[in-house]
């Protein structure tokens, strides 16, 4: 490691750390930020991540000197500053309580064909419809990993899995769950159904199938699921777009689930197929 220590927020060599808070700015840079003791680190175990540079305090360095040491060693020109928790408060401009911070190049975009490709009986895909909640995006695709789905398709208004609130809640999910954008919308839908992938989309609406019928009827088929943001749903286009409509069965008075929640509940029925 190259270590560095930064006794100002305003040191050059921190400069694109000030961008933290402008996912947009740090997107059009072909960069994206790593936050979290844990995120690092699993950054840091894939030979593949091309890593600009750490930010990281006293305690920070220990925990990954223990958590991944390999990582680090295995990089020995990576740029590690180190600075105390109130500078690197200063640089990002709020409080990273976990005082650990990573920059690295956003990797190749992946092809959405190839990723449908991969859907197979037990191994469903995720379609994402304007998702907008960081937290809900991350969450879908640390259940894409927990439960075997051969990736996540996202529309274009759906938030980057690798805006660094959605790459913590995917506890680094997003690193290595295959994900594409899915383009255009909603007309790409027709491609998903034109390779033989049944395109079921979650409702809570009472005229849909229940969730566990339309799994025992699909246990030889890929299977595709649909969902879209809480509160509007899925969008009428995309519902049209689809061979049939699932609800999960809940409880009298209950109207609907995260949908994060939702979709863990939907991929680990397949999953269990």
């Amino acid at each position: 490691m190259r270590v560095e220590r930064i006794l100002s927020a305003d040191d050059p060599r921190v400069h694109d750390y000030r961008a933290v808070r402008e996912p947009e700015l740090v997107r059009r840079r072909g960069l994206f930020i790593a936050e979290g003791r844990l995120i690092v680190g699993r950054l840091l175990a894939r030979p593949d991540a091309a890593i600009r540079s750490i930010l990281v305090s006293d305690a920070g360095l220990a925990a990954l000197r223990d958590q991944a040491a390999d990582g680090l060693a295995s990089r020995p020109d990576l740029p590690l500053y180190l600075a105390a928790p109130e500078i690197i408060d200063g640089i990002g401009g709020f409080h990273f309580h976990r005082g650990c911070l990573a920059m690295a190049e956003r990797p190749a975009a992946q092809d959405a064909s190839a990723i449908v490709a991969a859907a197979a009986p037990g191994h469903p895909l995720v379609i994402v419809e304007a998702l907008a909640q960081a937290d809900n995006v991350g969450s879908i695709l640390r259940n894409a990993q927990a439960f075997g789905a051969a990736g996540v398709l996202l529309d274009p208004a759906t938030v980057d899995p690798l805006y660094r609130k959605a790459l913590r809640t995917s506890m680094g999910a997003a690193l290595v769950v295959p994900w594409a954008r899915l383009e255009p919308w909603p007309d790409a839908l027709a491609r998903i159904r034109d390779a033989g992938v049944v395109l079921a989309a979650l409702t809570p609406h009472a005229g849909a199938q229940p969730l566990d019928p339309f799994v025992a009827a699909h246990t030889r088929r890929a299977v595709a699921l649909l969902v879209g943001a809480e509160g509007d749903g899925l969008g009428e286009a995309a519902l049209g777009a689809a061979d049939v409509h699932v609800r999960i069965l809940m409880a009298p008075g209950a109207d609907s689930i995260n949908v994060a929640t939702a979709t863990g509940i939907a991929l680990h029925a397949l999953a269990a197929t």
